[in-house]
Order: structure tokens, then C-alpha cells, then sequence
């Protein structure tokens, strides 16, 4: 079966997952995690994108993302990848590919999805266990948000200005947004759709987007396709 096409739309927000090949790890120390970050900021600037959050962890990261033309994420990931895996293999003496081969990634209904999107992208180094809460992991946009230090290369989306009228208040409610978890129903839609690629959102938004894209932006029916099927259910 053919690969479709990412599902990439500008001015929408994308989750995207990056994996280090065979689960392998992808930074084996923070210069390497410095360095990462530094070409998503680089290259975010010159591309249009608004880089709202991001998780580092041992072997993949997550970012949520913007992009101002259909085009920019593509190129984004396309440019952080092969610098990155270029720098990694010359600095630690290897040679190869390093990804699990393609990013996956979603478009997100963002009034549903994205800040309960930001809060499980934060909870991945409690999952994994290796910080008690998502204020102790250093490698995460978490501690922007929650008011412990300013990271330039995030543009907060507007949804999180909703949050409260002052920065104390808007940080206090994100801090216990993350702290009281997303529902597991959620966390599963949200993996889910990455790594298939389809979007996610409710039956409304989702019949508003397939009319802006050819591509489908769901999972087929089971069966033959109805030429007569014009919208989603």
C-alpha cells in the first residue's frame, strides 16, 4: 500500500514524535541535548514556526508546533534531522541513520487538544520514571510554563493565556493542569493519531478539515470507499 502524505496544514497545531532507531539513545549527554534545541529554535525562525512546547527524552522527543506555511514543518524536521544526525555521528564516532524512520505527527484540534496535548507531552519523564514530577526534569518546556525560568525558543499558543489574567495566575493553573494528568482515554487518542497520522478532534472540526485537504484525514471504513461519502460521521 502507498504511504500517504503527512497531514501538515499551516496555522494549525502539530504533535510531532521523533524515535532514535531500534529505540536507541538519540542524545548521550546535555551538549547534545543543547545542541538539539538550538537547531529547532535556529531553524523555527527561519521557517515561520511557532514552537509552543517540546520533551526531550532519552531516546525520542515530542514537540507541539505551528507552522505558518503547509510546508515549514516538513522542512523543519527535514533540516533538524540531518544536521542533527551529522553533528551526532561526527561527535560520537559513529556512522548511520539514527531515526526510527520518519517523524510521526498529528494535527490538533487546538480548543480540545492541545493544552491536555502540552500536560502529556510534560508527563512523559514521570511515566518513564525518571523524574518524580514534571518540574524536576530539566529537558522540557514545563518549566516555562510553570514559572521557573523563561525559555526563548517557545511562542506560548493563545490558548494558554485563557489559563489566567496575570503570569502567576496563568502558571499556578498550567502547573496544576499537568499535576492532576490527562485522562488515559485522551493520552491514547493523542498517541494514536501521531503515530498513525490522522488528526484529531471532534466530528465537527474533523469534517471542517477534510474539506481543506484532498488527503484523508481519518482512517478509511473498512470495505470499498462510497463515492458518495462527502463528509465524515
Amino acid at each position: 500500500m502507498a504511504r500517504l502524505p503527512r497531514l501538515t496544514l499551516a496555522d494549525q497545531p502539530h504533535h510531532v514524535i521523533q524515535r532514535g532507531n531500534n529505540r536507541q539513545a538519540i542524545f548521550v549527554d546535555n551538549a547534545d541535548r543543547e545542541m538539539l534545541l538550538g537547531l529547532l529554535g535556529e531553524n523555527a525562525q527561519r521557517l515561520g514556526i511557532a514552537l509552543h512546547a517540546y520533551v526531550l527524552m532519552d531516546n525520542h522527543f515530542h514537540l507541539l508546533a505551528t507552522p505558518s506555511t503547509a510546508h515549514a514543518l516538513p522542512q523543519w524536521m527535514q533540516a533538524i534531522g540531518r544536521r542533527y544526525v551529522r553533528y551526532f555521528n561526527q561527535r560520537h564516532g559513529r556512522t548511520g541513520t539514527l531515526w526510527e524512520g520518519r517523524y510521526r505527527s498529528t494535527l490538533i484540534q487546538a480548543d480540545r487538544y492541545l493544552l491536555n496535548c502540552m500536560a502529556y507531552m510534560d508527563q512523559n519523564p514521570v511515566r518513564a520514571g525518571i523524574a518524580a514530577e514534571a518540574g524536576d526534569y530539566p529537558w522540557s518546556s514545563h518549566a516555562h510554563y510553570a514559572g521557573q525560568r523563561h525559555d526563548k525558543l517557545l511562542t506560548p499558543h493563545s490558548l494558554y493565556w485563557t489559563l489566567g489574567n496575570t503570569p502567576f495566575a496563568r502558571e499556578a493553573a498550567y502547573a496544576e493542569l499537568v499535576r492532576a494528568g490527562v485522562p488515559a482515554a485522551e493520552q491514547a487518542a493523542l498517541t494514536e493519531a501521531t503515530l498513525h497520522g490522522w488528526a484529531a478532534g471532534d466530528p465537527e472540526f474533523l469534517n471542517s478539515l477534510q474539506k481543506a485537504t484532498e488527503r484523508r484525514v481519518l482512517k478509511a471504513r473498512p470495505g470499498r470507499p462510497s463515492a458518495a461519502r462527502k463528509s465524515l460521521p
